[in-house]
């Protein structure tokens, strides 16, 4: 067999496993092997395709690690619906109390609410902005 299906092989193998682990890192070597298979079917050398198959490889890797992929959010942990499920939801609010917090009805409980700053206490449909320990954060949009 021809040195270029065996680069074909292990990129489809390592595509493979690229699948079952989910990281960009075995997709992007995976690549680099398929580079090394056409510098094999263009008659290359030995030396050409393997250092084909590292700096694609190498090029790929640093690629991954600067890609906004990886890159940690900007947002703190309780504004950040990545983290929290609960941002964005819809609740409603039937009454508010003279310290501006609410009870409402949440996920089968009821939870403490308090308005963000610049809202107005009003009774009606508000979105969860943050969630600060045990207490939701709404606004009006």
């Amino acid at each position: 067999m021809s040195i270029q299906y065996w680069w074909w092989l292990l990129a489809l193998g390592l595509g493979i496993l690229e699948l079952v682990t989910g990281t960009f890192y075995l997709l992007v070597i995976a690549c680099g092997c398929v580079a090394a298979g056409v510098a094999a079917s263009l008659n290359g050398p030995l030396w050409l395709q393997c250092l084909t198959a590292a700096a694609i490889s190498l090029a790929g890797a640093a690629w991954v690690r600067r890609s906004r992929t990886g890159a940690p959010s900007r947002l703190p942990a309780g504004r950040n619906a990545d983290v929290l499920a609960d941002i964005g939801e819809r609740v409603q609010v039937d009454a508010w109390d003279a310290n501006g917090l609410a009870r409402v009805q949440y996920r089968g409980t009821q939870w403490t609410a308090r308005i963000a700053s610049g809202q107005t206490p009003e009774t009606g449909e508000f979105v969860i902005q943050e969630v600060v320990g045990n207490q939701l954060v709404l606004s009006r949009h």
